[in-house]
């Protein structure tokens, strides 16, 4: 078993072309042990081509990954041992019962699994009563966690899990989020989570990184890149011109960035100075009808997946 805080996962300047296109043209970054990481970017970044030749499905163009400290092109059947993933959805049996689905694969896996192993998984993705149950009764959601047990079955230290919330209600993306932090928590995995959607990797992560057109845009902690004092606000004014006017006079904003977009006024700064800049607005009879905020990097982001 690897240390916490020990890289498991090395990708440096991934290249994939397929022909003249290049799904993937520049894509680095690091995973930690114990970490769950985010791997977001707007559908077509590159995410799912990057995931599949860190699963050795597809070989890339060029560049290197290296996984528990060794070559995946050297050492393939080492680790993938160590992997557990699900990508796009996973596929059952579906006229078998969940529990005879997990029998199956963990016989075809070549791992032998006990009855109590597998019944404590099935408990542990909250699918217990439901276990002799053919999975062709199965909701979306239910499968998903049922898929996350499969990937359990040989006690991976990795998982990687493709856009696992895709198709879900409400609920169902409640009840993966909650089975990410419990792999985490409980069962000390570490977990790649790929997604388009900023507002759930970062009620989950820890890490994160952005990709757009094959290419990495950002790394790092989610907490440092998702700073809350780091804000975009957006005030629907009835005199746009005058509240710029106004501010660019105050000592206290001069050096704010200011734009227009349509009716509105965007400002960055930070919480604090809402209620100063709204009191000031006011005071100079500027009529304000709206107030939003935005994150810096969600609006990088939001604009990214909208272009």
């Amino acid at each position: 078993m690897l240390k916490d805080n020990h890289k498991i996962v090395e990708v440096k300047n991934l290249v994939k072309n397929y022909g003249s296109f290049s799904a993937i043209k520049d894509v680095s970054f690091d995973v930690y042990q114990n970490d769950v990481f985010g791997f977001l970017g707007p559908n077509g970044a590159g995410k799912s081509t990057t995931i599949r030749t860190i699963l050795s499905l597809i070989s890339p163009t060029s560049g290197s990954i290296n996984l528990f400290g060794k070559s995946l092109q050297q050492n393939r059947n080492y680790i993938l041992s160590k992997i557990g993933c699900i990508v796009e959805k996973p596929d059952f049996y579906k006229y078998l019962s969940a529990q005879k689905n997990l029998e199956i694969f963990a016989r075809i896996s070549g791992n032998p699994v006990s009855k109590s192993k597998i019944n404590e998984l099935i408990d542990f993705v909250g699918l217990s009563g439901r276990e002799k149950d053919k999975v062709s009764g199965f909701s979306h959601g239910m499968k998903q966690r049922l898929g996350i047990a499969q990937t359990l079955l040989h006690d991976p230290e990795l998982i990687i899990l493709d856009e696992p919330t895709t198709g879900l209600d409400p609920q169902g993306i409640i009840d993966i989020r909650n089975l990410i932090i419990q792999l985490k928590t409980e069962k000390k995995k570490t977990v790649i989570i790929s997604s388009h959607i900023l507002s759930e990797i970062e009620l989950i992560a820890n890490r994160m990184i952005i990709i757009n057109k094959g290419k990495t845009i950002v790394q790092g902690s989610v907490s440092d890149l998702l700073n809350e004092q780091e804000i975009i606000v957006q005030f629907k004014l009835d005199n746009i011109l005058k509240a710029m006017h106004i501010l660019k006079m105050n000592p206290d904003f001069v050096n704010c960035e200011i734009s227009q977009n349509e009716s509105y006024l965007l400002i960055h700064t930070t919480f604090d100075s809402i209620p100063v800049i709204n009191k000031l607005f006011c005071e100079n009879d500027i009529g304000v009808s709206l107030i939003e905020t935005k994150r810096k990097l969600e609006d990088y982001f939001l604009r990214l997946i909208n272009t």
